[in-house]
């Protein structure tokens, strides 16, 4: 039987940041992309909200100019469909006051949808654009890296132990903060390094405080200013996946060209000016990331962030496959934060998936709501560790407040209310971070928890036990068979106690059986 060929698309991706924005346009064929054309326009669009607090009108119409002509050219290769372009904007949009009025306007003139992605979504997007790139290396996975970007705004971190994600984070350093920092100090000329140097130094503390590792001697760095240093340090860079340079040659470009003034720049790199502007506060804060992180090695990719959108729009499925595996391990290295009891979070989540899929014609929630609830279930009980007392708030609270790779605002608002319904009061509309959903995410919710709460109990004794389980519904109830153990009381009595909510979501009040060797 002849298999169907790949479909071919060609699509379009639009940056939207702080110095410029960026057009891809490609054409996808299986897993295959080929990119048709690149252009890219230069705006003061990050100088305004980290320095004005507000997008100017000026700049606005300068937006609106530049897309109107990307959609000309996007028109040329037959892209007219909102379904064939992505436009996405980073931290000089999301965080400007008059956003809002900012996204209509480009709207009604030009028809382009432009999405403000949050930081887990950038950090996601790097991810999927660079990880082709780190498996062609024969070293990778053998040493600890630190993926970095660091933008206008702000700056995006992964940590890689073994290959695998084991932590994310964003925070508030930005190679044109760094410049309002300047401009309001003033500093006189001969000290405009030195007050520069202090200010990434006292960000840069803030990182290596935060992060799990003290040490890892691999540094990805993303941004365009890394890109520059490659171009000048490795022969043909441009023609390469992946460059790498000794770090020793790295702090000696960076040395040379951070006092270099912004003229000389522009001039000696054939830069626009508003990327001139970041090159000193970038390279100084991968400077002295690598320095804090005792970093080896500069590994500089050939992509960007709109290869993470390309590869994305070509493999619209590839969040549950691949992605999702990081997204647990990122949960358990939170865990280990908070010190809880992995055996137990690891096994609950295990009964979680088995009692989802076994009821998915109940509850008819999808893939990445399974995701979530497996998050959950990994991380319920980890307010244990400021209290025994109210544990489950705790719960709530932590995990209300933090962030975990891949997973949005949104997505980590549910987890964190899923987890503070495993045990105690059921979802009430008295509670205000429950009541201000909406009625459907309401739902989702309430059938997760529910979900939560039966195997929780049938890990009552934290000692995993119960490993192998069918469900079947028998009339009005829904009888989970058990082999491997011959005592079943523990169990039942946490059932009675948790087993509630699950009769009030699903109208099936659960019985447990033990199931017979054969």
């Amino acid at each position: 039987m002849e298999q169907t060929p790949p479909e071919r698309r060609v699509v379009a991706a639009i940056d939207i940041g702080a110095t410029g924005i960026r057009l891809t346009i490609a054409e996808l064929e299986g897993d295959r992309q080929r990119i048709l054309e690149s252009a890219k326009q230069p705006i003061n669009l990050g100088r305004d909200t980290f320095l004005r607090g507000r997008i100017q009108s000026e700049t606005v119409e300068e937006c609106v100019r530049i897309l109107k002509g990307f959609r000309s050219l996007m028109r040329e290769y037959g892209i007219n469909q909102e379904g064939q372009v992505r436009a996405i904007a980073t931290s000089s949009l999301r965080e400007a006051d008059n956003r809002d009025t900012v996204l209509n306007r480009i709207y009604i003139a030009t028809q382009v949808n432009v999405t403000p992605l949050e930081e887990s979504e950038v950090n996601r997007l790097l991810y999927m654009a660079v990880r082709p790139a780190l498996l062609e290396s024969k070293s990778w996975g053998k040493s600890d890296a630190l993926l970095v970007e660091v933008g206008g705004g702000s700056t995006q971190l992964l940590l890689f132990q073994g290959g695998q994600v084991t932590f994310s984070e964003t925070y508030a350093l930005g190679s044109l903060r760094l410049r309002e920092v300047l401009e309001d100090y003033g500093p006189p000329a001969s000290r405009t390094v030195q007050v520069l140097e202090q200010e990434v130094q006292h960000a840069v503390d803030q990182i290596h405080s935060t992060c799990p590792l003290p040490k890892a001697p691999i540094l990805v760095a993303m941004a365009g200013v890394t890109k520059l240093a490659a171009s000048q340090i490795i022969p043909s860079w441009e023609t390469k996946p992946l460059g790498v340079l000794s770090f020793k040659a790295f702090t000696q470009f960076t040395q040379e060209v951070v006092p270099l003034p912004i003229d000389e720049l522009v001039r000696r790199f054939h830069i626009t000016y508003p990327e001139a502007e970041t090159v000193a506060p970038g390279l100084l804060a991968y400077l002295q990331l690598g320095r804090a992180f005792s970093v080896q090695e500069v590994w500089v990719p050939q992509v960007s962030l709109r290869d993470g959108m390309l590869r994305e729009m070509a493999f619209p499925t590839l969040w549950s496959e691949e992605l999702g595996q990081q997204v647990l391990r990122s949960a358990q290295t939170l865990g280990e934060r908070f010190r809880f009891d992995a055996r137990h979070g690891l096994h609950v989540a295990t009964l979680c998936l088995s009692l989802f899929q076994e009821l998915q014609s109940e509850h008819l929630l999808g893939n990445h709501d399974a995701l979530l609830l497996q998050v959950a279930a990994i991380l319920h009980d980890i307010g244990l560790v400021i209290s025994n007392r109210s544990h489950h708030k705790h719960s709530y609270y932590l995990l209300s407040n933090s962030d975990l790779f891949g997973l949005s605002q949104a997505d980590m608002r549910c987890v964190a209310l899923v987890s503070r319904y495993h045990r105690r009061g059921a979802p009430s509309m008295t509670h205000p971070e429950y009541a201000e959903l909406g009625r459907e995410n309401r739902m989702v919710i309430s059938k997760m928890a529910a979900i939560l709460r039966v195997a929780d109990a049938l890990d009552r004794n934290h000692l995993q036990q119960v490993r192998q389980i069918r469900c079947s519904r028998e009339g009005g109830q829904l009888a989970i068979t058990i082999w491997g153990l011959e005592d079943l009381s523990l169990e039942r009595f946490a059932l009675q106690q948790k087993g509630s909510l699950f009769e009030e979501v699903y109208g099936l009040p659960v019985i447990l059986r033990q199931g017979r060797a054969p």
